[in-house]
């Protein structure tokens, strides 16, 4: 058996499975979505619809609409195995490009859709009372700290595509 800080490699895998689960709630994804995603990130081989249902213990309906989202998010890639018929799925294991796609994904699905809406209610017109007044304020100041907040996330994946910038970042680690 292997032992991993007095813990068994199958315990240790199913508790980091579990708690990145429980994470998923927070990040704005479901939990067996980050549970399907735990495992294949952790797992050296890629695995099969039916090995991905067996160790979650869930349905082909719930492995099969999760691992479909996971490949929407651009985390998880399908791929074959030679003379196989069957599809199998990795996770991305470069933390840097994860963290990437996930931030885009992010930006996508929740920061422009909320500056959408900032940006039409903070444009009121002619605020008639104190009441306005302090709206139109406060959506307009939400509108810029939301833009600010969707521009770094727009920095970091520029800078993931320059080239140069990771040869300086390397010269100066």
């Amino acid at each position: 058996m292997l032992y991993i800080c007095g813990m068994e490699f199958k315990e240790a895998k199913l508790k980091f499975i579990e708690s990145w689960g429980a994470l998923g709630g927070q990040w704005g994804i479901n939990k067996t979505m980050a549970q399907i995603h735990a495992l294949l990130m952790v797992t050296d081989e890629s695995l099969s619809m039916e090995e991905v249902m067996a160790e979650l213990n869930i349905s082909r309906g719930n492995a099969s609409m999760n691992l479909r989202a996971l490949m929407d998010w651009g985390i998880v890639y399908k791929t074959y195995k030679s003379g196989e018929r069957k599809e199998y799925f990795v996770a991305e294991k470069d933390l840097n490009e994860l963290a990437i796609k996930i931030s885009q994904e992010r930006s996508k699905r929740e920061i422009k859709p909320a500056l959408k809406v900032l940006k039409e209610v903070s444009s009121l017109k002619n605020p008639k009372n104190k009441e306005e007044v302090h709206f139109v304020k406060q959506t307009t100041k939400l509108y810029k700290f939301v833009g600010k907040a969707d521009n770094v996330i727009d920095k970091i994946i520029e800078y993931k595509d320059n080239w140069l910038s990771q040869l300086f970042t390397k010269l100066i680690k």
